[in-house]
């Protein structure tokens, strides 16, 4: 991972916030899917939903539990490219602002609430990189509903629970010195899990199958290398 801040609660900010906008149709806003229709092959799009995210928004300068909410709207250009679709997970490309990101993507394979089936836009999972801020694989969570202030979210994986930040409806690994250990082992396990609390109680529980992410992984090292 990187040595620098990287966005992380508390650090200055050196990026712009960017989330996906109207989930599904969009990453263009934290909630980072929105989505430019792509051209894609017969089975990636099956796998993938009819239009692509834009990347996920870097991890907040300020405190989720006293910080401003993440910006609601990224900033203009930059479309994604599909560069390739492995298994679930597909490997992107965008210039947000001029600036190059590369990022894996994935939606979950199954999602469940508490109380049942509350409404709530699309889950997303990304893997992104941002050269430009010398930030690599840093690992985001887009819930699809405004996140219960001063909550963690949880990430189970391979027996182990790790903490994340939230903020807006976005989350991010706490620890930054787990998150090397991390993407090690979300490249060698099957699934993760991902739980977090609305701002109205509810409870969800979102299982990200990880056929496909190591390939991802490759690819967006290779594309945004240097």
């Amino acid at each position: 991972m990187s040595p620098i801040c990287r966005h992380r609660p508390g650090c200055p900010s050196t990026g712009a916030h960017v989330r996906i906008a109207a989930r599904c149709a969009a990453v263009t806003a934290l909630a980072v899917p929105t989505l430019a229709v792509f051209s894609l092959s017969g089975s990636a799009l099956a796998q993938q939903p009819a239009a692509a995210p834009r990347p996920a928004p870097p991890k907040p300068a300020t405190s989720p539990a006293t910080g401003p909410q993440a910006a609601a709207v990224a900033p203009g250009p930059g479309e994604p490219t599909l560069l390739s679709q492995f298994g679930e997970w597909g490997a992107y490309t965008a210039t947000p602002g001029g600036k190059k990101v590369c990022f894996a993507l994935a939606k979950p394979v199954s999602s469940s609430t508490v109380p049942p089936n509350r409404p709530r836009d699309p889950a997303w999972m990304f893997i992104s990189t941002r050269p430009s801020e010398k930030v690599t694989n840093e690992v985001s969570v887009t819930f699809g509903y405004a996140l219960k202030p001063g909550t963690d979210a949880t990430m189970e994986i391979a027996g182990a629970s790790y903490a994340m930040n939230t903020q807006g409806d976005g989350a991010w690994v706490k620890n930054p010195a787990e998150e090397t250990k991390l993407i090690d082992i979300l490249r060698k396990s099957a699934d993760v899990t991902i739980k977090g609390t609305s701002a109205k109680g509810t409870v969800s529980t979102d299982v990200f199958s990880l056929k496909g992410l190591s390939q991802a992984l490759d690819k967006i090292g290779r594309e945004c290398r240097g």
